[in-house]
């Protein structure tokens, strides 16, 4: 593939289609294949469409989105129970613990999914564009 026609693939990548087929942990080319093998680990190659998702850069930042909703959602939720119905805290501490870890983990690898189909969509990393 020349570099003329990496520019015309990349100009082709739909940014909020990445988006949304990263949320749904699926390949943000193809939208078929599994972007995950395991929990968190990135496929190298999409089983479909053999697109290549080894360059992805998704660090920490997953990680950070997921507090921040998780804290932003629970917080205020957590404040208004207390205030209002006033629940022994070992109860309140267990349903929210619980609330919490399962919250997290239903968004960690979804927000991983989208941040990598954010980075496929610009070219960023090892998609294609420049580092």
């Amino acid at each position: 593939m020349t570099q003329s026609d990496t520019q015309i693939a990349q100009a082709e990548r739909n940014t909020k289609t990445a988006m949304w087929r990263g949320f749904r942990r699926c390949c943000p080319n193809c939208g078929e294949g599994h972007m995950f093998q395991g929990f968190l680990k990135v496929v190298d190659r999409c089983p479909v469409c053999h697109e290549d998702l080894s360059g992805h850069r998704a660090d920490d930042g997953p990680a950070y989105l997921t507090i921040l909703i998780v804290g932003h959602l629970l917080a205020p939720i957590l404040i208004y129970s207390f205030v209002e119905f006033r629940p022994d805290p070992l109860v309140l501490a267990t349903i929210f613990t619980i609330g919490t870890v399962a919250l997290s983990l239903f968004l960690l690898p979804r927000l991983k999914g989208l941040v990598v189909g954010i980075q496929w969509a610009n070219g960023m990393h090892g998609f294609g564009g420049r580092d």
